[in-house]
């Protein structure tokens, strides 16, 4: 048995969201400042720049994880490598190399509690059934899913969007029925859903966070020919047609800092 005070339960921190096993908890403040920080912090969270962690509760499900992204974790709680075999290593490790995520994903169990790194990014919670069962992350923005999802590498439907849109050749899919957390660098209320009926979005760059897995992606010319496209100024623009939804940031994704 086990007791904890003065962590979620403390007036500076504030639970943003829950769905599955997963918590999000934002700190309000950040009191461990010294004068020579304090007008950074100050102003910091004045614009919404706060610390933020997931707390995953396993007695709700087992999950899996980016490589590295544990704090700590107490009470009966089991780390694998989830691999099943030398099969499913060999599977992993390619996927990993081509989707820019790490290969091996820790899977946690039991029935403890397991908390997360503090980011600065955005942590949103979302369920692959509302993508229709299968759902395409952009590069680099998974954090953690219940264990249930399937993990799929998704090639483009053209070899140009490998160079030509902004996008690697492949990305990672969550495939099944469960919740799971990305980082992004705006917040949830800031991100755009659109959902298209057999019908076309084209986006110019790289600004979509998610996509449903029924959704052909494609890059291709803005216009309809190579002429019209550079008249247009707009050149190449990442295409997903066909039924499905897709989430999209107000900007193009950042940097990394």
């Amino acid at each position: 048995m086990y007791q904890i005070s003065n962590f979620m339960d403390n007036d500076d921190v504030k639970t943003l969201a829950s769905a599955g096993p997963f918590s999000v908890i934002e700190y309000v403040r950040d009191l461990s400042v010294m004068p020579s920080s304090a007008t950074v912090a100050y102003f910091s969270s004045q614009m919404n720049v706060r610390k933020r962690q997931v707390v995953c509760d396993l007695s709700k499900a087992s999950v899996t994880i980016q490589a590295g992204a544990m704090q700590w974790m107490l009470g009966n709680v089991n780390a694998t490598t989830g691999i099943k075999g030398v099969g499913d290593l060999f599977g992993k490790a390619v996927r990993g190399k081509v989707t820019g995520e790490s290969a091996i994903k820790p899977e946690y169990t039991g029935d403890g509690l397991l908390v997360l790194e503090p980011t600065y990014k955005h942590l949103i919670l979302m369920d692959a059934a509302d993508w229709g069962g299968s759902v395409v992350l952009d590069d680099g923005l998974f954090l953690a899913c219940d264990s249930r999802l399937k993990h799929k590498a998704v090639m483009r439907s053209n070899l140009s969007s490998a160079v030509a849109g902004g996008e690697g050749l492949f990305n990672l899919s969550l495939n099944g029925s469960g919740v799971f957390c990305i980082e992004a660098d705006c917040p949830r209320e800031e991100l755009v859903e659109i959902t298209l009926q057999n019908d076309v979005l084209k986006v110019d760059g790289n600004m979509a966070v998610a996509w449903s897995g029924s959704l052909e992606f494609t890059v291709e010319r803005s216009g309809k020919s190579l002429i019209g496209s550079a008249a247009s100024g707009e050149g190449l623009v990442n295409v997903y047609r066909g039924t499905g939804k897709v989430m999209m940031a107000p900007i193009s994704k950042m940097p990394n800092v």
